[in-house]
Formats: C-alpha cells, sequence, structure tokens
C-alpha cells in the first residue's frame, strides 16, 4: 500500500485544473523540442499523444483529491491512445514521452501550491505519479506484445496448415508477408519429431538458431510431426536447426522458388519421413531425395517418377547399351566377369559403360547404396512402362 498523500486545498486543486491544457501543451512543445523523431510523427498522431497527456494530468488531478489512495487511473491514460499511435511508438519513445512530461510537470505544477506543504506534496506526488505512468505504460505493452506473439501464433499455424494442405492462395502470402516471411524467397520445408522434452523450449532454440543463420522460419507442430518452413538462401546451412527437433530421423524437402511452391517440399519431406524407417542408417537430417528407394516401397507415386524418369530414362536416352549392362550387372550379383560373359564383351567394356552410368545419373553402380538405388530405380520404369503400355 503506497503512503497517504495530505490532501491539497480547493483552490490549488481548481488552480490545476485551470492549467491542465496549457500543461500539456508545454509538454507536447518540449517532447518536439527534446525528441527529433516526435516532430516527424503525423500531426494525428502528435494528437495522440496531446490526448493522452491531456487525461494524465486530468488523472493527476483527480489522484490528489483522493488522498490515501493508491494510483488507480494511469493506465486509463494509455488506454483511449489510438491504435495506430501504440503501434508507432515503441516502449523506449513512450518511456521517453513519460519523461519529459514529468520534467514538465515538476517544473510548472509545484508553483501553482498554495503554501510549502502543498509544494512538498505536489513534488511528492510528481514523482510518484511519474513512476506510476511508466509501470502502466510498460503493463501495456506487455499486454500488447503477448496479444501479438498470440495473435502472431494463430497466423503462423494457418501459413503451416496452408502449405501442407496446398492452398497457397492470396491470404496465405498475405499472412506469411504479415509474419515478416518474403513469399518470393527460396524455401525448403523441414520435417520431424518434436522435441519430448521441454519442446517449447527447444523451438525457441530453434528460432534463435535461424535468426543468427540468416534464415526466417515459420514452425508448426501437428501432433506427432514438427514441421519447420525455412527461408533464406538456397545453399542456408541447416545443422543447427535440427537441434530443435526431437529424437528420430529429420528429412529435408527440396528447395523451391518460393512459399506458393512450398506445397512441393513439404509433400516429399513428409513422404520421406514416412520412409525414413527403412534406412536407420541415414544422416540426420536427410534430403528427401536421398530416400527415394524407401518412399517408393511405400507406394510414394513421386519417388516412383524420379526413379524412373530421373535415372533410367537418361540411361535409355544415352544408347551405348548402357541401360542393358547396367540391368545384367546388378541383377547377376554385380560381378565384373559375370557381366562381362553373359554380354559378351571384355571387362574393361563392362567397366567403361559403368563410369558412364556414373557419369549420367550420378549413382555409382559399385557402391552398395547407389546400387539398391539404380535397382529400385529399373524396377520403378518396368512397373511404369507396364502401367502405361500394357507389356
Amino acid at each position: 500500500m503506497l503512503p497517504r498523500v495530505s490532501p491539497v486545498s480547493a483552490a490549488t486543486v481548481r488552480r490545476l485544473e485551470l492549467a491542465s491544457g496549457g500543461l500539456a501543451a508545454d509538454c507536447l512543445a518540449a517532447m518536439q523540442e527534446q525528441l527529433d523523431w516526435f516532430a516527424r510523427l503525423p500531426a494525428e498522431q502528435r494528437s495522440g499523444v496531446l490526448l493522452v497527456t491531456q487525461t494524465g494530468v486530468a488523472n493527476f488531478v483527480a489522484w490528489l483529491t483522493r488522498p490515501g489512495e493508491a494510483i488507480r487511473l494511469t493506465a486509463d491514460a494509455f488506454r483511449i491512445a489510438p491504435r495506430d499511435l501504440a503501434r508507432r511508438l515503441s516502449l523506449r519513445q513512450t518511456v521517453d514521452l513519460v519523461r519529459i512530461a514529468t520534467d514538465v510537470f515538476e517544473q510548472h505544477l509545484p508553483p501553482l501550491a498554495a503554501d510549502d506543504p502543498e509544494r512538498r506534496v505536489l513534488v511528492e506526488g510528481v514523482l510518484r505519479f511519474g513512476r506510476e505512468i511508466a509501470f502502466a505504460a510498460a503493463t501495456v505493452y506487455a499486454q500488447a506484445a503477448e496479444t501479438r506473439g498470440a495473435w502472431d501464433a494463430r497466423l503462423e499455424a494457418l501459413v503451416v496448415d496452408a502449405v501442407l494442405r496446398g492452398e497457397a492462395d492470396d491470404a496465405m502470402l498475405s499472412r506469411a508477408s504479415a509474419l515478416g516471411v518474403d513469399p518470393a524467397a527460396p524455401l525448403r520445408v523441414v520435417v520431424g519429431s518434436p522435441a519430448s522434452d521441454s519442446p517449447e523450449d527447444r523451438v525457441g532454440e530453434l528460432r534463435r538458431h535461424a535468426a543468427r543463420d540468416g534464415l526466417t522460419v515459420l514452425v508448426g507442430v501437428q501432433g506427432n510431426r514438427l514441421i519447420v518452413l525455412v527461408s533464406g538462401p538456397g545453399d542456408a546451412r541447416l545443422g543447427r536447426i535440427v537441434d530443435g527437433f526431437g529424437a528420430g530421423p529429420v528429412v529435408v524437402g527440396p528447395t523451391v522458388t518460393g512459399l506458393d511452391a512450398a506445397h512441393a517440399s513439404a509433400r516429399e519431406a513428409l513422404a520421406g519421413l514416412r520412409a525414413a524407417p527403412g534406412r536407420p542408417d541415414a544422416p540426420r537430417p536427410v534430403e528427401a531425395g536421398d530416400l527415394l528407394p524407401e518412399r517408393a516401397l511405400c507406394g510414394d507415386p513421386a519417388a516412383h517418377r524420379a526413379l524412373a524418369e530421373g535415372v533410367v530414362a537418361p540411361l535409355a536416352a544415352a544408347g551405348g547399351e548402357l541401360l542393358a549392362t547396367l540391368t545384367t550387372y546388378l541383377e547377376g550379383g554385380g560381378g565384373l566377369e559375370a557381366c562381362a560373359r553373359a554380354l559378351f564383351v571384355h571387362p574393361n567394356t563392362v567397366r567403361y559403360r559403368l563410369r558412364r552410368v556414373t557419369e549420367v545419373t550420378g549413382r555409382v553402380p559399385t557402391d552398395p547404396r547407389d546400387a539398391h538405388v539404380l535397382r529400385t530405380a529399373l524396377v520403378a520404369a518396368r512397373v511404369k512402362t507396364y502401367n502405361e503400355e500394357g507389356v
């Protein structure tokens, strides 16, 4: 409980009331003189500051007439402020305004006292009232920050959900822009499991890592999935972002040209997450494109097409018996001599053709993992041909 304040006479209160309008104007003049940014505010926003100051003066006078009561009216000075003013001014700027107004109060109010005891009451009252106004401003800004944070979280959830659904409409792009995301920037979708211990702290750490690396992220948690939209340079590092995920695989979708194409990255990342248990030795994070065999086994049509059209079709187009040599080599157990005998060629010819396969596909047939990818691609191509041609 604040200490009691000695009352002032009715005549002094009347003088304070008559001086309130001029006092508010003096505050405005001092703000404009001392703060460079204040003079650049539009006229309607300076009028808003004047309104807040006038309300503060009126509240101060009303408080003086109720000795012994706690100061209850200070927050009213901020509740009546126009919303665009609260959005335009930072908390630091508002504290500067309160400081200047308090200085003006100290200069102009005590001389209105009838005697020395009233002067002391006014000096003490101005100091206490200025302190309470500053606390009230901090409370208002804290509440606004909480409201803004809750609203941003809802917007973020809507954007992430729209990306997963493939609903890249103007509303989704507008929401992303409101969150500070450039809709045209390169983007990747990273998926995995949320942390089981302190998930909010881990997500906060993820956001901090992203900010340090110059990345913008949108985060959404849907059940047992943590989805992160990472916007930034195409070659951006994702290693520290992975620290925000829980145990288990983390899959990265391909880079797309903007937010309107993010669904394609999300679709591949989620398909990779479903198939990732089939490759327990996969790195963390793992590219969705590095899980094509496992995705194909899970029935992902996009993986079937990628294997058939991205591996087998280029080999067929290259000619030179590359496709036949690869097929014979893989189905024969990976033996050079056996492959050469089956094709009636020299083993060096098989070696040359396998090197050409690597040049065309980027896969090394003698590597166990690449051999698995290539063999799955051959199967996917046969299934695709059968479904398309019925042969």
